[in-house]
């Protein structure tokens, strides 16, 4: 989890000037899908998160 707070403070947080809180929000759903679905993950061999649980969607529905 400090990983992952480092990560965002860093990408996220930070990294910009937000003109507003809405803009800050609406940032930082947009960098929740890009870390979740799309940014490589060392630990997980260069794949993102998402292809760890992509199996699990219809298992409990």
């Amino acid at each position: 989890a400090e990983r992952f707070i480092q990560t965002m403070l860093r990408q996220w947080a930070y990294r910009y000037v937000y003109p507003s809180s809405v803009h800050r929000a609406r940032a930082l759903s947009r960098w929740l899908r890009w870390y979740n679905r799309r940014r490589p993950h060392g630990s997980l061999g260069g794949r993102p998160p998402v292809s760890r649980v992509s199996h699990l969607c219809g298992q409990y529905s």
